[in-house]
């Protein structure tokens, strides 16, 4: 990761001294928001949105703090986070656009970008929620969540962040948080794909802590059932349906061999027979083999953001198993149905939870 030095906004940046380090920091203290909202609830407009816990403004570097010269000290006064979709309107007019379009030239150089970039944002927010603490780089304080199974050598798309970061800060300095980055680049690489785009409200802040052990046991895995898959959204505020919307952003990307060479060579029932066949020859059975051999997540159109994954489902055409777990005789059946015969209303819910 780039440092970048200018990562605290001017105008809402609460500053004090920390005593857990040994120079002076410049980061937005713990902010607390309303009873209703627990600390491991995600919520912005929808639900992934800002963490209830601590939140802060560094830039989006591979350090966790930004050191500061001389000493600056501020009471702690509480900070109140006040989100809006014209967070950036006076202060950095040009930042959405400046994002827009370096994300349309970073998904036209490569179309599996719009679905790296939307997976880098859902696995932030699915921990300490929406606040760039997957950025973060091993360092003496701390360990990083690129570390955990589910992100090492399979989370991308960091140089992208980094270059926007860089873009932005070019006309703005110090003032757009990478986790808004984030939360935009996302929006914008399902539009570039043809995806539905969202309204943000925006205003989040950076951690500086990072959330390895939750990374490790929270996010979900390609080997999770249906009833751990329902848990683990459940525990992040988000509906049954929620999950199943969200599964359909593997209506784009590409999955590792690693990853469903189980799958295609356990004899299931809830595969077809001529799928696991095609996917065979690209995915050899020993382990070791192959293993970061590639094969898009929807067979039909992997380039696009539609509703196919969903048909590939009912046609047991699933790459993972815990894609195929949504429509296997659960009661997520009648989700993945509709949204295979309304892609308008899949498009309409894949968005609310952001």
């Amino acid at each position: 990761m780039e440092l970048f030095k200018h990562g605290v906004p001017k105008a809402v940046a609460c500053l004090h001294y920390d005593a857990d380090f040994d120079e002076q920091v410049v980061h937005q203290p713990t902010c607390y928001y309303s009873p209703s909202t627990t600390i491991n609830k995600l919520r912005l407009r929808g639900k992934m949105g800002l963490a209830a816990g601590s939140s802060r403004w560094p830039s989006c570097v591979s350090h966790a703090f930004i050191l500061v010269a001389g000493l600056l000290i501020l009471s702690n006064m509480p900070c109140e986070a006040q989100l809006s979709s014209s967070f950036y309107d006076n202060a950095c007019p040009s930042a959405l656009s400046t994002i827009r379009t370096a994300i349309r030239t970073a998904v036209s150089r490569e179309r599996r970008m719009a679905a790296s970039l939307i997976r880098l944002h859902f696995h932030d927010c699915f921990v300490q929620g929406c606040d760039a603490s997957i950025l973060l780089d091993d360092s003496p304080t701390i360990q990083s969540e690129k570390n955990a199974p589910n992100n090492n050598n399979s989370v991308r798309g960091f140089e992208v962040i980094d270059n926007v970061k860089s873009q932005v800060e070019n006309i703005c300095p110090g003032v757009v948080s990478c986790a808004d980055i984030l939360a935009v680049a996302a929006r914008d690489a399902s539009v570039a794909v043809g995806g539905p785009t969202w309204t943000l409200k925006l205003g989040r802040r950076d951690s500086t802590t990072s959330g390895l052990s939750q990374a490790a046991t929270n996010l979900p895995t390609f080997r999770d059932g249906l009833d751990r898959l329902t848990s683990l959204f459940s525990s992040k505020g988000l509906s049954t349906r929620d999950m199943v919307a969200l599964s359909g952003s593997h209506t784009i990307g590409q999955a590792r061999c690693v990853t469903f060479r189980d799958r295609i060579y356990g004899n299931g029932t809830n595969i077809d027979a001529g799928f696991a066949s095609t996917r065979r020859r690209r995915c050899p059975a020993d382990n070791g083999n192959g293993d970061d051999n590639l094969a898009p997540l929807d067979l039909v159109t992997p380039n696009s953001f539609d509703n196919n994954y969903f048909k590939n489902l009912i046609q047991r055409k699933g790459l993972l198993q815990s894609d195929q777990v949504l429509f296997n005789g659960g009661s997520t059946d009648s989700i993945v149905t509709e949204y295979s015969k309304s892609p308008s209303t899949f498009s309409s819910d894949f968005h609310l939870p952001w």
